[in-house]
């Protein structure tokens, strides 16, 4: 098992990607704190998971908050005993539209969660992963580089988070942590399942029809799943990686622009 004996903290864990990963990570043998806004989503994912509550737990986080991400950080180690591996999958993206007549106050969210939250998770976890080093996971977004669709507050903050993360690499490397992204294209779980079905209805197609549009410049012909996405993190924050560092590794399926 790639994680056996280490302990993960997931950050962003509702019915997609984040609980994805904690199920990959709990698979190869980590112990998992996972952390969201929603205690709801928490229970479930943990439920689901491990029934036994032996390996994965969570704690009620808002990472816009500072205080939360210490209690998130300390959660893990004062329950597992360690900290490992952080995977920052918590993101805001329902902002639309581009910037002419934007009012760019209502980006201000996106980039408190997106940027300031995420280092603020990294913040908290970075004196305890230079115990014995670890890696440091982040999500990022092709729509950084290819606007399939108008989202420009969110691909900037993900580009802000880019950015930062060779940064990060350059001033953690010395402790023997990694830092990586994951970049997915469109994911196959509950949002994209989502607007597939909202596209088939509103345009009277078959659902086969929509995802045919979103495959089209996909070599391999399938959206990748949450669950694909999670193998990658799962090996970024594994000793496979161990001399791997300031790297994004794109999950589309082969996808490229036309």
């Amino acid at each position: 098992m790639l994680l056996e004996g280490t302990t993960m903290v997931v950050s962003g864990v509702g019915p997609g990607l984040g609980r994805e990963i904690a199920s990959a990570a709990y698979r190869e043998g980590a112990s998992v704190m996972m952390g969201a806004r929603r205690e709801a989503n928490l229970r479930a994912a943990a439920e689901s998971i491990d029934p036994s509550g032996e390996r994965v737990a969570w704690q009620r986080t808002d990472i816009t908050v500072p205080a939360d991400c210490d209690r998130l950080i300390g959660a893990a180690v004062d329950r597992f005993g360690r900290l490992d591996s952080l995977v920052n999958c918590a993101a805001l993206d329902t902002m639309m539209g581009g910037l002419e007549g934007a009012d760019l106050d209502t980006w201000m969210p996106a980039f408190q969660t997106n940027v300031l939250g995420t280092l603020r998770v990294c913040q908290a976890a970075i004196p305890k992963l230079k115990e014995r080093g670890g890696a440091i996971v982040f999500i990022g977004s092709q729509i950084m580089y290819w606007p399939q669709i108008m989202q420009m507050a969110y691909a900037s903050s993900k580009g802000a988070l880019t950015a930062a993360i060779v940064h990060l690499a350059t001033e953690l490397g010395p402790h023997k942590i990694r830092v990586n992204t994951v970049v997915p294209t469109w994911m196959w779980g509950p949002p994209v399942e989502g607007y597939v079905d909202w596209m088939s209805s509103s345009q009277g197609i078959p659902p086969e029809e929509v995802i045919a549009g979103i495959t089209k410049n996909m070599p391999l012909g399938e959206i990748p799943s949450d669950g694909d996405v999670a193998e990658v993190v799962v090996f970024f924050a594994s000793s496979r990686a161990r001399m791997v560092t300031a790297q994004s590794l794109f999950v589309n399926a082969g996808e490229f622009p036309h």
